[in-house]
């Protein structure tokens, strides 16, 4: 693909994405015009700013926030998927592939039916990510570490949904011991819940440390594509190369998941709509995938606050109901 023909997508979902930020900022259980909203964006001084407090109350406090959340958590899991779809050389893996989301929703769980503080929720599920990858980062160190000639992402791959499956068994225990006050809540949050997040600059934080650390092996990604045998042979070091994109997009669905919960479909969908417009260049998808998947939970959350309004629904259950017709529709047209 030619870098013009690049910059002309990259440019589109850049204009797709303040476009639907936009929108996010002005509708919703109160609708207001873009010129106010464009205003409250802009602190006010003077006679005039009294009446203004109401508007910049609910763009800056409630809807600015939990936009770029639902940005930064969409881009995270778009990276998180493209990058694992390349480590495991397998179309179908995606973020929570490797039990990530497991660990961080068990520990999460555990946090709410002990009544703790929402930070202490997003702490909770934070550490029970980290320590999912920790786990999968021991199990599987030989395919990881040592940079084996053989093609070993299949045994990576079972690894991770071994854990991941561990990680389901208890989170159906847990949720089967909860009261039923809390029950509610858990089951929210399984389904995605960007209710929480009034501190988004975490996730966005992961999202540009993500980018600067996997980007520029961008081009040894493609390399790898045609097996861990050919990228030795060609020059690449495989070992610090897997480690790297293990850790990326591990850390990246950790962040995704800590702040907004379980949001799904987002990290298989988004990769593969993005390769019928760049192909399976590296260089030009993983840039691409961070602006498709930020837009499509920001326009996923606007539906989820909008369509029932003043009730919400789950981001999570949005993703789902749009992602599931859209990967079977990328799956017919492939097979034509």
């Amino acid at each position: 693909m030619s870098a013009k023909r690049a910059a002309a997508i990259w440019l589109a979902l850049a204009v797709i994405a303040l476009a639907v930020l936009m929108a996010s900022l002005a509708l919703g259980s109160v609708s207001l015009a873009p010129l106010r909203v464009l205003a409250a964006l802009v602190p006010a001084h003077g006679p005039s700013a009294g009446s203004s407090d109401l508007t910049a109350e609910i763009v800056r406090t409630l809807r600015l926030p939990r936009a770029v959340a639902g940005f930064a958590c969409g881009a995270l899991l778009a990276l998180a998927g493209a990058l694992l779809q390349v480590l495991l050389r397998n179309p179908l893996a995606e973020p929570y592939v490797l039990g990530v989301s497991g660990g961080a929703a068990s520990f999460a769980l555990v946090a709410m039916i002990a009544g703790c503080a929402w930070w202490m929720v997003d702490a909770s599920a934070f550490a029970g990510a980290f320590a999912s990858i920790l786990l999968v980062l021991g199990l599987a160190r030989r395919e990881l570490w040592r940079g084996e000639p053989q093609d070993t992402s299949p045994r990576l791959l079972l690894t991770g949904a071994v854990i991941a499956a561990g990680w389901g068994a208890l989170i159906t225990l847990l949720l089967n011991l909860a009261p039923d006050n809390r029950l509610r809540g858990m089951l929210f949050w399984l389904t995605g819940d960007l209710n929480g997040g009034a501190m988004p600059w975490t996730a966005l934080a992961a999202l540009v440390v993500a980018l600067a650390a996997i980007v520029p092996a961008a081009p040894r990604l493609n390399v790898l594509l045609r097996g861990d045998a050919a990228a030795q042979a060609l020059g690449v070091a495989v070992m610090p190369l897997r480690l790297r994109v293990y850790l990326v997009a591990s850390l990246a669905a950790a962040a995704a998941v800590t702040t907004a919960g379980t949001i799904g479909f987002v990290g298989l969908v988004v990769p593969h709509m993005l390769r019928l417009a760049f192909g399976n260049d590296q260089r030009m998808l993983l840039p691409a995938a961070a602006l498709g998947g930020g837009v499509a939970v920001m326009g996923a959350d606007l539906i989820a606050r909008t369509v029932i309004a003043p009730a919400q629904l789950p981001v999570g259950v949005i993703t789902s109901i749009i992602g599931v017709p859209v990967f079977l529709w990328m799956l017919l047209r492939r097979r034509r």
